[in-house]
């Protein structure tokens, strides 16, 4: 073989040792960017949003609405003094329910409240007895038996938390009143508004109404 055809064989064999070179570099480093894409467009983990806090049970049973800012913050009748009294003798320490004490009283129906276990009384605001026509309200409190029919209806022989407030209860009177409504926004009857409701005292759970209530029959 000739020296020329030697060298021109070689000079073949290079050139095709570094293209192979090459072309092994070129697949290395795009297995690599490759390997890298693929890495970065791997999903990142999502983060879920905190759920809410649960309502506190103190939250739950505490005193809610308009008028409880009305209510005596320390003393008898503060929310805490009520809570150690019987009900009859609790309202009687409560200024926005002296009325209605007045009414139990004539009706004779204080001991009967107060030795009542676990019951729920509406109990309507002075204003919502200045509401009734004034010979309304004494020809009601001199007439013992049509008031007592009257406050008897206010009281249901169960306590009834803001939870299951809503729906229709048989009272003392023996009709049934309807209570609407959620959360810390109920009426009575679709006329007397909750002012003031979850109210404790030692055997009762207590709604502040701005209506008197009337039984049907």
């Amino acid at each position: 073989m000739s020296v020329t055809r030697i060298r021109t064989t070689a000079a073949l064999l290079a050139a095709g040792a570094l293209a192979f070179g090459l072309t092994a570099c070129g697949s290395s480093g795009d297995s690599s960017s490759s390997s890298a894409k693929s890495g970065s467009s791997a999903p990142a983990a999502t983060s879920s949003a905190p759920a809410a806090p649960a309502p506190s049970a103190a939250s739950m049973t505490e005193p809610f609405g308009a008028a409880c800012a009305a209510v005596p913050k320390d003393g008898a009748g503060s929310f805490n003094g009520m809570a150690q009294d019987p009900v009859a003798t609790a309202a009687s320490n409560n200024p926005l329910l002296s009325t209605l004490v007045t009414a139990v009283k004539a009706a004779g129906l204080a001991d009967t409240l107060n030795s009542a276990k676990n019951v729920t009384v509406f109990a309507p605001t002075n204003d919502a007895f200045a509401k009734l026509p004034k010979e309304t309200l004494d020809k009601v409190l001199a007439d013992k038996a049509m008031l007592t029919k009257i406050l008897t209806y206010h009281v249901t022989p169960e306590s009834l938390a803001p939870a299951t407030l809503a729906g229709s209860h048989k009272t003392l009177e023996g009709s049934d009143l309807t209570v609407a409504g959620s959360g810390q926004d109920f009426t009575v009857n679709g006329n007397a508004k909750v002012l003031c409701g979850n109210v404790h005292t030692a055997n009762a759970t207590v709604y502040i109404v701005d209506t008197v209530l009337m039984p049907t029959s």
